[in-house]
């Protein structure tokens, strides 16, 4: 959904709403866990957020409150929604005067311990979104107790305005994982 003005808090709630009998905009819904299908783009960030069990317990809470998308021209709606397979969220973006309202739906939880342990999600593209495809948001801790965020994504364009946009779209994913590392960092050094 494309819009000149930001959506309301009602508009926002009926679309993600609306979600509930949409299915996904891509065939291979799971494919993030092991490797990105052909056709699509990859894109694979990472970061160091520290080192340490308490780091490690600040990065699981910063990925269960969604604070990877703490950032000022992005809203998740909303932050309070339970990381289970099946939830549905809608993210809104800002970009250059406009709005894009853009729906996905919780794919798979990982949260394993052994041989490093991982805690994440992966969501899906719904039929309204720009893109189509699939993203996974983890943080792992190696046996070093380092801990690092990790986001691998695979998409191409979906919507008529995003494949119009195209260089658009990908330096809007670019700036996206570029600000998902600085938000994360944020939350694992934020004291309280």
């Amino acid at each position: 959904m494309f819009s000149l003005t930001a959506p309301s808090e009602d508009e926002i709630r009926r679309f993600v709403w609306r979600q509930n009998n949409s299915g996904f905009s891509y065939p291979e819904v799971g494919a993030s866990a092991s490797a990105a299908p052909a056709g699509y783009n990859l894109d694979h960030n990472r970061i160091q957020l520290g080192r340490g069990e308490v780091i490690w317990r600040r990065a699981t809470n910063a990925i269960r409150a969604w604070k990877m998308f703490s950032m000022p021209w992005i809203g998740l709606h909303w932050p309070s929604a339970q990381i289970k397979v099946g939830t549905n969220v809608a993210v809104s973006v800002r970009h250059l005067g406009f709005y894009s309202l853009n729906a996905c739906r919780i794919v798979y939880i990982v949260d394993e311990e052994k041989p490093v342990r991982r805690f994440g999600f992966a969501y899906g593209t719904l039929a309204e979104h720009a893109e189509s495809g699939e993203e996974r948001f983890t943080v792992e801790c190696d046996d070093q107790e380092n801990v690092w965020y990790d986001i691998y994504a695979f998409s191409r364009p979906h919507h008529p305005l995003a494949r119009l946009g195209y260089p658009l779209s990908r330096s809007l994913q670019n700036k996206f994982a570029r600000d998902s590392k600085a938000a994360m960092l944020r939350a694992v050094s934020d004291i309280g």
